[in-house]
């Protein structure tokens, strides 16, 4: 346990060693563009807008740092403004806020912006300083400076993606083998079990999605990694087919909770398709960024027959639930993978043994 922890602490402080030294060279070079290039003596506004506009996550969007940036000039701007006028004191401390977060809400600020505004006001009508013309200036060059240090050494946004993604899939799949063993056993605990790991698996998948879109962004605007923007298209377009794989695959361990529950004979065929279906997962995984997705297709399309098969033998409403969400779940996969979905719902259909009448086929 005590390796566990040590393994994850050290991945940790990998995952964020750019953003550390992203941030300790955009203070440095904010202190010193202000201080020793503008003259500013009490400069300490730059390297703090530059602090928090990169800040510590490991998945900066460009918005959100233009966002602080803001935030923090305006709340600067407004409570200069306002100290000149009424000067320092208690109740001044209130008003300050207030209308720096009024301005804020005014312009049309986000929740960071509003609360850096704030921020920002707070220091300024708290601590002594002289020139505060310049403490607006500094605040805009310590932002544009972080905004420069992160388009100039972004992030590997494929590394962070395919870290992402390794989770994602993995817990997925790991979730699909235990709804089956469960199935299998007719166990109502592990399939309750199974259920509620089934419903962890949502956050991961929002990991990615948020590590896929912070990197496309990043990757729009550095030219190191012009060339990934078509692979992270890809992975976003499949993003959203996969959100209703995760869904779907929730509303299949209900399934199976009410099938352990209700049925006490279940085909053996069906917890082999929900296994099948798990190693397309892990095939999908694999392959989402390769032309040749066949090998996770397949696997997909066998999980289909299986529950074809389990069908077959008992159609009773448990089982058949069932076998419809493996059906759905498999159309979305299909289609995170590239197929049309018009051609992977008549795959399905095909797997399944069911003829697409005449008269509805694509001409």
């Amino acid at each position: 346990m005590l390796r566990e922890a040590a393994r994850t602490r050290l991945e940790s402080l990998r995952a964020l060693a750019l953003p550390v030294a992203q941030t300790a060279v955009a203070a440095m070079l904010a202190w010193y563009a202000a201080h020793d290039g503008l003259d500013h003596p009490r400069a300490f506004f730059a390297p703090i807008a530059a602090t928090v506009a990169l800040g510590l996550a490991a998945q900066q969007y460009i918005r959100r740092v233009v966002e602080l940036t803001f935030g923090v000039a305006v709340g600067i701007a407004v409570a200069d403004g306002l100290v000149s006028w009424i000067g320092i004191g208690v109740w001044q401390v209130s008003v300050v806020v207030l209308v720096s977060m009024t301005v804020a809400v005014l312009i049309g600020g986000g929740p960071l912006f509003i609360t850096q505004a704030a921020v920002q006001a707070i220091l300024v009508a708290t601590l002594p300083g002289s020139n505060t013309g310049s403490r607006f200036v500094d605040a805009l060059v310590g932002g544009g400076i972080g905004l420069a240090v992160l388009i100039v050494s972004p992030a590997n946004p494929m590394r962070s993606a395919r870290r992402e993604a390794t989770t994602f899939f993995s817990d997925l799949a790991a979730a699909l083998d235990q709804i089956a063993s469960a199935l299998e056993r007719r166990d109502i605990a592990a399939a309750r079990e199974a259920l509620a790991h089934a419903r962890a698996v949502e956050p991961g998948f929002r990991r990615w999605a948020e590590s896929l879109r912070a990197g496309r962004e990043r990757a729009t605007i550095s030219p190191p990694y012009w060339h990934v923007r078509p692979q992270l298209d890809r992975y976003l377009e499949a993003s959203e087919s996969l959100e209703h794989v995760v869904r779907n695959v929730r509303v299949l361990a209900r399934g199976v909770v009410r099938a352990a529950e209700l049925d006490p004979g279940v085909p053996a065929e069906l917890p082999e398709a929900i296994r099948s279906f798990a190693d397309a997962v892990r095939k999908a995984e694999a392959t989402l960024d390769r032309p040749d997705r066949s090998p996770a297709i397949e696997a997909a399309l066998h999980a289909v027959e299986l529950a074809t098969a389990a069908y077959a033998r008992d159609s009773g409403l448990a089982v058949a639930h069932v076998v419809g969400q493996v059906r759905s779940a498999v159309t979305d996969l299909l289609t995170a993978l590239g197929v049309a979905r018009p051609v992977a719902i008549e795959r399905v259909r095909a797997g399944a043994g069911i003829t697409t009448p005449r008269s509805t086929r694509r001409p």
